[in-house]
């Protein structure tokens, strides 16, 4: 058993699938045509880390009830962690492409951690070995 897709709702997708990878490295896996459930034409797609299995699917938002979550999926709380060998390299990388960070990269007794924000405004650990 396994976590395939988890969705992140989003303004728009071509700003997005930029974000998710220019600033963060993820590869666009998918990027298909598709319908709503009423029939009305959308895009299915999916981003993820090199390597990964789990991906995101980025979905546009459909109506005010979706725009009124984008950026707050998970109340404020960091819901989302990106774990990357080389943290150094990664902030480095994020910090050219205009990623907002929160905070300063701190140590922990697990390994170097920094807040950021994704395109929607949701907060997001990046995680490295000590």
């Amino acid at each position: 058993m396994q976590i395939n897709l988890v969705s992140l709702i989003v303004e728009a997708y071509d700003p997005a699938i930029e974000f998710f990878t220019q600033a963060l490295g993820f590869d666009l896996v998918e990027d298909s045509a598709s319908l709503t459930n009423d029939g009305r034409p959308k895009r299915w797609v999916v981003v993820r880390p090199p390597g990964a299995e789990t991906g995101i699917l980025l979905a546009q938002a459909d109506g005010e009830e979706q725009r009124a979550a984008i950026g707050n999926q998970l109340a404020g709380r960091v819901g989302f962690f990106l774990n990357v060998d080389d943290f150094d390299e990664a902030y480095q990388r994020m910090l050219r492409a205009g990623v907002t960070f929160l905070e300063e990269p701190r140590s922990e007794a697990y390994g170097k951690v920094v807040v950021f924000r994704d395109i929607a405004g949701n907060p997001w650990d990046l995680l490295g070995p000590a």
